[in-house]
């Protein structure tokens, strides 16, 4: 993990799950880490767990739906290394809802989270890291990128977008001759709380859909998922699928093409 040591690397959505994952490895490989989470308990009980490795930490609460403040932290992090290597925009939410049922500011909230959140880090830190000779900006998307599915559709589209911004964005980079490298993620099922913290429309049981999440889906550790992702960086992979589920995925996309659109309502009916 030599590739890490003495880097800059800022985390959005530190506070758990794959965020505080790629912390600690990120850490023990000597990199140096701006931290950054809506939690301010989340984002110190991370730090405090990174405490003993031999980066720098540095932590600040932030909403990545707050544009100012992200550009902010951003100005912050320049100053406090003098520098920043890598950015990976982790943070994210999930909301669970048939179209119907969905809100417009239920629809506004994943949106500005999940897609807006990616937008505004990466504005933020892009000038930043064009300076640094590896810079390299990780954005994470979901497998849910890469295929849609019913009573997901706020989140679905949020991912999709995250992809496509992220791809424009490696291509530019490699267009204007920078040296900047572009990593879109798409993780499948991770153990991590995001389905415990989802919010969800009405008449969706959320404990029911958080217990099986967790007992069908979430079947990839935070930490394998934290390092795939590291190993695609040092790869300067333009993509990165986490678990066999995602691989699964994304093979089914590209061989069936929107034929997959049938799969997943039929699967349903049948009660898999």
């Amino acid at each position: 993990m030599g590739y890490f040591e003495g880097r800059v690397v800022a985390i959005t959505g530190a506070g758990a799950g794959i965020g505080r994952e790629l912390a600690l490895q990120l850490v023990q490989s000597g990199a140096h880490l701006a931290l950054s989470d809506s939690s301010e308990s989340q984002l110190l009980a991370t730090a405090d767990l990174c405490a003993d490795g031999p980066g720098d930490i540095y932590t600040s609460v932030v909403d990545v739906k707050d544009r100012a403040a992200v550009l902010t932290h951003s100005t912050d992090v320049t100053s406090r290394f003098g520098r920043v290597d890598a950015l990976i925009n982790n943070a994210g939410v999930l909301f669970a809802g048939d179209v119907l049922d969905t809100t417009f500011e239920d629809y506004e909230r994943v949106v500005d989270v999940d897609f807006w959140g990616v937008v505004n880090g990466t504005k933020a830190f892009l000038p930043h890291v064009m300076r640094s000779d590896r810079g390299h900006i990780v954005n994470i998307s979901s497998a849910f990128g890469l295929m849609a599915a019913p009573s997901y559709s706020a989140y679905n589209a949020a991912k999709f977008a995250v992809r496509g911004f992220t791809e424009s964005l490696r291509q530019e980079m490699v267009l204007g001759g920078h040296r900047v490298k572009v990593t879109c993620v798409h993780p499948g099922g991770i153990r991590t709380t995001i389905a415990r913290t989802a919010r969800h429309a009405a008449g969706v049981d959320g404990t029911e859909l958080a217990d099986s999440f967790e007992r069908r889906i979430a079947r990839t550790d935070p930490n394998v998922a934290a390092r795939t992702i590291l190993r695609g960086v040092q790869r300067g992979s333009a993509r990165v699928l986490i678990g066999a589920d995602a691989r699964a995925v994304d093979l089914v996309t590209r061989t069936l093409g929107a034929r997959y659109l049938s799969i997943l309502p039929a699967l349903k009916k049948l009660g898999a």
